[in-house]
Parts: structure tokens; sequence; C-alpha cells
């Protein structure tokens, strides 16, 4: 299937929260290499300017690994591809679904070449907006059950909520997933206070960025607001807010 004639290559990008500013120059540099760029529909919106003169090929929600497929494709055939997600690829983005399709195709590791190049994630931008959440041991967990059973889900939030994890959730809420949230929420209860901070931050460093700072009592007040766009943060039990901040100290012994 290889082009023994030019090697082709892979970069698997993440855009970070979407504003140029917020792109690391390595992402920048391999984007102005491709020859094509494939991703997510409103991804490949996002990056506007940054891919002129590229060709693009664009997909919708949900044919990952059709994007996945069709960006090996064009780097078997010698083509130079950035393949983009928003965010980092590799946290809940395209770079799993890239190398499941490699190593179907029993990838030699060396035709196409293929490189990660990091991004801001969701998360780290959710932080910086509220303050400093993540000084101390966190996770992320993805409430979307539409690949990962809801039973795994819980068994992650039981786990998190019980070894004290600043949790960051992904995917809380959407359009047909309407209970998850306030179902980690009623898990997490039972393991930390109420007044546990929590902080809520929808299209962080984008148009329309909104930051809330609550806690686990009042998330059920504003769970109608929460979408795919949207991070929630959890403190431990460690956790405060001051002026308008969220933070966690870097240790217990800091309480």
């Amino acid at each position: 299937m290889a082009n023994d004639n030019k090697q082709g290559k892979l970069y698997l990008v993440g855009l970070g929260p979407g504003e140029a500013e917020y792109l690391t120059g390595a992402a920048m540099s391999a984007l102005q290499e491709s020859d094509v760029v494939v991703g997510f529909r409103a991804y490949i919106e996002q990056a506007g300017d940054l891919l002129a003169g590229k060709e693009l090929v664009s997909m919708e929600l949900g044919q990952e690994i059709e994007r996945a497929s069709k960006a090996v494709e064009l780097a078997y055939a010698g083509r130079v591809v950035s393949v983009v997600s928003s965010g980092d690829a590799g946290i809940y983005g395209m770079s799993g679904p890239v190398f499941q399709v490699l190593n179907g195709l029993d990838w030699d590791g060396i035709n196409p070449q293929v490189e990660t190049v990091p991004g801001i994630s969701a998360m780290q931008a959710a932080a910086a907006l509220l303050g400093a959440p993540l000084m101390q041991d966190f996770c992320a967990i993805s409430l979307s059950d539409l690949l990962t059973p809801w039973t795994a889900i819980e068994q992650r939030l039981k786990a998190a909520a019980q070894g004290d994890f600043v949790v960051a959730l992904y995917n809380p809420r959407s359009r047909t997933r309407q209970w998850q949230l306030m179902e980690a929420r009623r898990i997490l209860l039972e393991h930390r206070s109420g007044k546990t901070p929590v902080g809520v931050v929808k299209d962080a460093f984008r148009p329309g960025q909104q930051v809330t700072i609550t806690d686990l009592e009042g998330l059920e007040e504003i769970a109608e607001d929460i979408n795919m766009v949207t991070t929630v943060v959890i403190g431990n039990s460690t956790t405060y807010v001051l002026q308008g901040h969220m933070a966690t100290p870097r240790g217990y012994r800091d309480k």
C-alpha cells in the first residue's frame, strides 16, 4: 500500500482552544508544511486563515475512523497530512483513531512518519481561567457513554471520588445525554462536601467564553447551561475559592 517513491508524513495536531495566539509554534509549522488538513468540520473552520491554500478534508462528528482512514490513505500515498483536533490531539482527540487505523494496516513505524504535536487541552484552558485548581493529583473523565459503557465511567467516578482527586469532566452534557452530569455529581457527593468548589468553563478562550464558579450543591442549578463545549472542574477536599478564583494548594500540608 505504501508509495516507495515518496515517504508520507502524518502530523497529529492539537489546535488548542482555537485562537491563533494559543496555537504552538510547532503546530503552526506542521500546518504550514502539510499538503492536506483533515478534521471535523468545526475544527477546520476554527483554524480559518491558517489553512489557506491547503487541501481540506472535513467530516462530521461520529466520523472519527473515517477521518483517520482518509488521512492514513493520503499519507501512504506520499502526502504530508495534518489531522487536527481541538485542544490536544492525544486527549480525547484524533491520535487514538489514527493509531487504530495504522495498527489494522500493520504499519511498519517508518512510512508514513507519524509525529504528534501537542496542544493546550480543554482541561488546561479551563484551569487557567479558573485560577489554580490542578495543583494536586487530578484526573480527566469523559461522561460520554457513546463509546464507553456507563458502568466503566461510574467505576472511574467512584474511584476518583474516593481518592480525593480533583476531577475534570469532559463531554459533561449534550442534547441527547441529559442525566450523566447529575449522576456524576451524586457519586461525588457520597465522598465530598456539597460546598466543594466547582468551576464551569464554556468556550474557553473563544467567543462567548463563560466562566462560573459554584459548588457541588449549586451545580444542579446551572446544569441546563452546560453542554459539549463546557469543561467542569470539581475540586477536592482542599480546594478553595479566593476572590473569584478557584485554587487547590500544592499539598495537604498547605491546608
